[in-house]
């Protein structure tokens, strides 16, 4: 069974860094796309970046544009989300997700298997 955990959230103080991780399990990474996604307090879930199994970055959050870099390491069946310059308006709890297919999507209705989330909080 596909299992997707997510880690590296915490607090941090704007303008700081995080880099989130998300270890895939059951099966091999090469297979997904991985997507992020966020959700803050009352708002839509909201679609991040995805990247393919190739290594190609589809970025589909213009506020995150620049800041944040979307990467996988296949063999390590892990993909990352660094995020540098980080505002309170980032803070979110953050997901990533596995679809079996060579298309990225920022559609969440495009994607079956999902981590439980991380807390990210940005305060001063």
């Amino acid at each position: 069974q596909l299992q997707l955990v997510e880690s590296g959230g915490g607090m941090v103080q704007p303008g700081g860094s995080l880099r989130l991780a998300c270890a895939l399990s059951g099966d091999t990474l090469d297979y997904y796309v991985i997507a992020w996604f966020r959700q803050a307090p009352g708002k839509e879930r909201e679609g991040l970046s995805c990247a393919n199994n190739v290594g190609g970055v589809v970025v589909y959050a213009d506020s995150v544009r620049g800041r944040f870099t979307t990467s996988r390491d296949n063999a390590k069946k892990t993909a990352y989300l660094q995020m540098n310059n980080l505002r309170p308006e980032d803070t979110a709890v953050y997901y990533c997700a596995a679809r079996q297919t060579y298309y990225c999507s920022g559609s969440r209705n495009d994607f079956n298997s999902w981590g439980k989330g991380t807390q990210v909080t940005v305060s001063s």
